[in-house]
């Protein structure tokens, strides 16, 4: 059995119904269902007795404590975290109570019980620690990509909480012996995204003709990973990582935001034509946020290496397929656009 913290989340939510796509090992799912957890995107699952939802926060150290004692697994897998740069601009409190604080109440608890473990089951364990390219700060046009070795410069509260989680987890292997992984990822799209994200939320305002907003002159860089890929690699290194290592987890699709939703406008006129005309005539340039890093990058040479893995989507193959999805789950789309999701769009774009 695995532990998975932020598992309602997007990316939690994504590898738990890949693992149990794949395998029979049962999942604790620890999650505080904030704004962006929810169990629709476990829907699924209802009834399988694999996955065991419990909500709580990772904070909560008699609760943790408990599962752990419970349920003794074999892995910690930790995604729990507030994530979006914005959020942390307008309200950095909860950041650095859920990334900074959570995770050493988390270490402490995950300490407390690898040492209680006989050595065989210690010998075993890992505690896999999900973050983010952020924490590197921003690249020039002609710098070389992030490596494990780069040194962090965060530029957002969000990316200074993770990077302080990140130095956590590295201590705790350090001092304590606490068998740890790290993993850095790109920028994630894919089914099930909360439509605060760009890609998402292109689709969502495209979708009921509003304005596309993007920020500054649209050529921010990110690197872009497919959910699905995401996954993949985290399940490598949960197998196969060498302790104490951290993996960068990349797409290698660099591409500037008005690229990408110039692709999702170009999709989404095939898919579902719009009478008015193309997409494209919706987008609307809004004042750039503080502090907006220009370009990241993730070199992920180490993982293709040491683990053999590589993405299998290309970005043509997962738009695509991210933007079908959201099309056919409209459904879910209006669930989680609900009045609260509508007053942060105010509070975010209006005066921009």
């Amino acid at each position: 059995m695995i532990l998975v913290t932020g598992g309602a989340g997007f990316i939690g939510a994504n590898f738990i119904l890949d693992w149990l796509a794949q395998s029979a090992e049962p999942v604790i799912n620890l999650d505080k269902l904030t704004y962006a957890g929810n169990l629709e995107n476990l829907a699924t699952l209802r009834g399988d007795a694999r996955h065991v939802f419990v909500h709580g926060d990772i904070g909560d150290r008699a609760l943790v404590g408990r599962l752990l004692a419970e349920h003794r697994p074999r892995a910690i897998v930790n995604f729990a975290a507030e994530s979006h740069v914005d959020r942390s601009i307008h309200g950095p409190e909860d950041f650095i109570q859920t990334n900074v604080v959570g995770t050493f109440h988390l270490l402490e608890e995950a300490r407390a019980y690898w040492l209680g473990l006989p050595a065989a089951e210690q010998a075993a364990f890992r505690f896999l620690h999900v973050s983010t390219d952020e924490v590197y700060g921003s690249l020039g046009p002609e710098d070389a990509p992030f490596t494990e070795t780069t040194p962090y410069a965060p530029n957002s509260p969000y990316s200074a909480s993770k990077a302080s989680s990140d130095h956590l987890v590295r201590a705790y292997h350090h001092t304590y012996g606490l068998p740890t992984l790290t993993t850095n990822c790109s920028n994630n799209y894919g089914p099930y995204q909360f439509p605060e994200k760009l890609i998402p939320l292109m689709i969502l305002n495209a979708t009921r003709a509003k304005p596309l907003p993007i920020y500054g002159d649209g050529m921010n860089v990110r690197d872009w990973l497919y959910v699905g890929d995401h996954c993949a690699a985290i399940r490598e290194v949960l197998a196969r990582g060498r302790v104490g290592e951290t993996y960068n987890i990349g797409g290698w699709n660099e591409m500037p935001n008005i690229d990408i939703v110039r692709i999702v406008c170009g999709l989404l006129d095939e898919l579902r034509p719009d009478a008015a005309g193309p997409h494209e005539r919706l987008v609307t340039y809004v004042k750039d946020r503080p502090g907006h890093d220009r370009r990241y990058a993730i070199d992920a040479t180490k993982i293709h290496r040491e683990l053999g893995w590589k993405p299998a989507e290309t970005f043509a193959t997962g738009i695509r397929k991210t933007v079908r999805w959201y099309l056919d789950n409209m459904g879910w789309v209006e669930n989680v656009a609900s009045g609260d999701y509508r007053k942060w769009l105010d509070t975010n774009y209006t005066g921009r």
